[in-house]
């Protein structure tokens, strides 16, 4: 059902085009406002839940680790001493180097350890989050979907998500293994000679100015940055998708262009991004290099004095470096937490975003319907300004065939939509078995339907996979019953792995006609209380559509039925036959019944049969 054919689409050009099945209307996207930098790292670390013990693991690496390190510059600085004066204290120097030798091993495994452990913390966070958000999708109202591609769905799950994954990793053991070699540095430095620590201090305010000025602007950047591949990812699964519309029309020069100027975009807002993240090392450097001289000046004159020993100095320079690369790393690693926040960011719209409406408190299942439907002025719009159906009333008895025509856009599909609840009405009230819809738990509602499109949709996998799409507790007995009755056992004979055949994306190595019988044949499976066909049979054959109609009319029998057909010749036995005009009911009744009265639906089956008759053979 996924064909424009609401009069909003004619009416409000600016509407967004819906994609997916079933979809309808113009709802434009909900504005959801960007979520803060702190707020989106607290939420992220809602998400850590039972992780945080093997944080608190990691931190405790770090701090073993740190404490190592810290070490190394004391002992080196010691085994310096032991060899000054002309004269070396083999005793001290052994002990030292050993000491020395043992530490950077052990310094070695537990960063080995602390990788390790929060890799795995770090995946399993972002598969909980991937987990969440597809889920969330499920849940999502068909609204949602109207004003946004799949590509930049898909890119909000892979690519944005990916980003908070890196940003866990690589952000987190560098903020807290900085933040504790900063303070274990300046402590050892302040020990060692308060005076070189005051010089070498000088750096610290450049290096924070430096930061805050250079990832001020990459926290934009890099937002747009997501944003601009979301936009990329879309255009790519759009072309793709429909490349065969693209050749039919010779557009692929076009769609290359567009191409190229949605990659300019991202291209742009990407180079910019690396730039302004890309001055941040070097001018660190620069900034780093005048602290190391002003400690070299100052240690100089210290030690010509006597105040201090080279042993000092060597070590102080090993203390200044491990002050100063955290804070080249930390202020480094902000980036990386502005593109992984970018990210989250992304993926929050997603999880803030309005779920279908809950069951109603005490909601009952809908089982075995007996199929009775009624609208009691029933009017609805996709947009609040633009309705669709106006008052509609109309009842359909258990086990009859409704057929729905009339113009594109006039609401047949709407109709459909709103029975089945993938959309609920603006006011009125629809009845199943003399119960409001809403009463009803909306899975045992919506299991009560069996659906085919006009567009249909199959699954990557076999041909009895997607068959028992319909029913997965089907035996391979009952998916071949269901083939034969489909009509679709003829082709999937002649097929060499017959039901195994594996079928590519949507089932493209099948015909327009095949994959509509396949269709048929799940929703056969499927047996369901109520059929909703839309141009159930237009994409096949006439010869194939004759079997398809005697199928069809067979498994209708006891069922309530809504039919779709723009072939008026395919819907003359319906029971009743509803003419639906902009969003009322214009005309109702049987064949014979809407014949007789001479008005739209004559004229239009009229019209259709003067078309065929004189069409060439």
């Amino acid at each position: 059902m996924s064909k424009p054919n609401e009069s909003s689409r004619q009416q409000a050009p600016d509407v967004p085009m819906i994609t997916g099945p079933m979809a309808r209307g113009g709802g434009r996207a909900p504005t959801v406002k960007p979520k803060n930098f702190k707020g989106t790292l607290l939420r992220l670390w809602s998400y850590l839940g039972t992780e945080r013990k093997w944080l608190t693991i990691v931190f405790l690496f770090i701090l073993a680790d740190s404490a190592l390190t810290l070490a190394g510059p004391y002992l080196i600085g010691v085994a310096i001493d032991a060899m000054a004066g002309g004269q070396v204290n083999y005793r001290v120097f052994d002990v030292v180097m050993i000491v020395l030798i043992s530490t950077y091993i052990a310094d070695g495994g537990l960063t080995f350890l602390q990788s390790w452990v929060m890799a795995g913390l770090a995946q399993r966070v972002v598969k909980r989050l991937r987990q969440t958000m597809f889920a969330k999708l499920q849940k999502l109202p068909l609204s949602f979907f109207d004003g946004r591609t799949h590509g930049d769905i898909m890119s909000r799950l892979s690519n944005d998500i990916d980003n908070v994954s890196n940003s866990i990793s690589q952000s987190t053991t560098q903020l807290m293994s900085g933040s504790i070699a900063i303070v274990g540095s300046l402590i050892m430095m302040l020990v060692l000679s308060p005076t070189l620590t005051l010089a070498s201090l000088i750096t610290v305010p450049l290096v924070f100015l430096l930061a805050r000025t250079i990832t001020k602007r990459t926290r934009v950047l890099f937002k747009e940055q997501q944003a601009q591949l979301g936009k990329l990812n879309g255009h790519i699964e759009e072309t793709i998708s429909g490349l065969l519309v693209v050749k039919a029309f010779n557009r692929e020069r076009k769609t290359v262009l567009e191409f190229n100027e949605v990659n300019g975009r991202l291209y742009e807002v990407g180079l910019k991004a690396q730039i302004w993240s890309g001055f941040l090392m070097p001018l660190l450097s620069v900034i780093n290099n005048i602290g190391f001289s002003a400690v070299a000046i100052v240690g100089g004159v210290l030690a010509v004095k006597g105040h201090i020993t080279v042993g000092v100095i060597a070590s102080f320079l090993s203390y200044s470096r491990q002050f100063v690369r955290p804070l080249n790393e930390i202020a480094n690693t902000y980036n990386v937490l502005q593109s992984g926040v970018a990210g989250a960011e992304r993926a929050f719209e997603v999880l803030d975003e309005a779920e279908e409406v809950e069951d109603e408190p005490g909601a009952v299942e809908l089982d075995k319907p007996i199929g009775q439907v009624i609208f009691q002025d029933v009017t609805f719009g996709y947009r609040p300004d633009m309705p669709i159906l106006n008052q509609v009333s109309f009842e359909t008895p258990a086990g009859s065939s409704l057929a729905l025509v009339g113009p594109t856009g006039a609401g047949k599909t709407t109709i459909v939509n709103l029975v089945t609840r993938f959309y609920d009405a603006t006011s009125g009230t629809i009845l199943i078995d003399g119960r409001d819809i809403k009463s009803y738990t909306r899975n045992s509602l919506r299991r009560s339907f069996g659906i085919v499109l006009q567009d249909t949709y199959l699954f990557s996998g076999t041909i009895k996979e997607n068959i028992k799409y319909g029913n997965p507790e089907a035996t391979d007995a009952e998916v071949l019953a269901a083939a034969k009755l489909a009509n679709a056992d003829a082709f999937i004979s002649r097929l060499p792995k017959r039901f195994e055949t594996l079928l590519s994306e949507n089932g493209g190595n099948l015909s327009q006609g095949q994959r509509q019988l396949l269709a048929i044949a799940r929703v056969i499976l499927a047996d369901p209380s109520i059929l909703i066909l839309d141009e159930a049979t237009s994409s096949i054959d006439t010869r194939t559509e004759l079997h398809i109609q005697e199928a069809l009319l067979s498994i209708m029998k006891g069922r309530t039925s809504f039919i779709i057909a723009h072939r008026l010749n395919t819907i003359r036995n319906a029971d009743t036959i509803m003419v639906i005009s902009r969003g009322e009911i214009a005309e109702q009744g049987d064949h014979n019944a809407l014949m007789s009265q001479q008005g739209t639906y004559y004229r239009m089956f009229s019209n259709q049969f003067v078309t065929q008759s004189n069409t060439p053979e």
